[in-house]
C-alpha cells in the first residue's frame, strides 16, 4: 500500500475547511475594491451594504415596526386602566395643594366629596380624551419621522468592522460548525478518493 494515499483525505479535509473559511471571510473582505487579473473582488456586505440596508429599512418599517400596531397599543383600554393609579394621584395632589396654593379660597370652599367628584368628572373625560390625543400625535409623527429612512441611513453609516464584530459574536458557533463540516466533507471526499484508486488499479 502506497502510504501517501494515507495524505489524500487529510489535505482534502484542509482544503474543505480552507474553502468555507475563504468563503465565510469574503462576507466582509475585502473592504475595498482590488482587482486581480482583471476581475473586481469585493466582500459581499461592503459590496451591498447599501441594498441590505434598504431592504431591511422597508421590512422594519412595512413589518416589524408599524406605526399602526403602535397605535393599537396605545389606544387600547389597557392602556387608561395601566395609567390610572398615576392620573388620579396627580389630580389628586392638584386639586388639594397646587390649585388651592394658587388660590386660596377655594381650599375653604371644596372638602373631600367635591375633589373626589371633580377627580372623577377629570378621569372619564381623560379616559375618552387620550386615545384621541394619541392617535393625532402618532398620525403627526408618522408624517415628520419616517422609519425606512431612519433605518436606512443608520445602517447605511454604520461601521463594517463593527458591522463585522457583531455578525462574529452572535454567529461564531454557525461559522465554526461551517468550517468543520467543509473539513469533514473534504475528508469524507478523500477517502472516497483513495478507494476509488484501490479498487481501480
Amino acid at each position: 500500500m502506497n502510504w501517501w494515499l494515507v495524505f489524500i483525505p487529510l489535505i482534502s479535509a484542509f482544503i474543505g475547511w480552507v474553502v468555507n473559511l475563504t468563503a465565510l471571510k469574503i462576507l466582509f473582505h475585502p473592504r475595498h475594491p482590488i482587482k486581480i487579473l482583471g476581475i473586481t473582488f469585493q466582500g459581499i456586505f461592503p459590496k451591498r451594504q447599501q441594498q441590505f440596508a434598504s431592504k431591511l429599512g422597508k421590512v422594519v418599517s412595512s413589518e416589524l415596526l408599524s406605526f399602526e400596531e403602535i397605535e393599537q397599543k396605545l389606544v387600547s383600554p389597557d392602556i387608561f386602566q395601566k395609567l390610572l393609579p398615576l392620573l388620579e394621584t396627580h389630580i389628586d395632589t392638584f386639586l388639594r395643594e397646587k390649585l388651592t396654593a394658587k388660590i386660596p379660597m377655594l381650599g375653604m370652599l371644596i372638602g373631600d366629596k367635591t375633589i373626589g367628584q371633580v377627580k372623577e368628572v377629570f378621569l372619564k373625560e381623560l379616559e375618552e380624551l387620550l386615545p384621541e390625543m394619541m392617535k393625532q400625535y402618532l398620525n403627526t409623527l408618522q408624517h415628520e419621522l419616517n422609519l425606512e429612512n431612519i433605518v436606512v441611513a443608520k445602517l447605511s453609516a454604520f461601521s463594517l468592522n463593527r458591522l463585522e464584530e457583531i455578525f462574529n459574536n452572535i454567529m461564531w458557533a454557525e461559522f465554526r460548525f461551517i468550517k468543520i463540516l467543509g473539513a469533514v466533507a473534504g475528508f469524507i471526499i478523500g477517502v472516497i478518493q483513495v478507494l476509488i484508486t484501490l479498487v481501480t488499479r
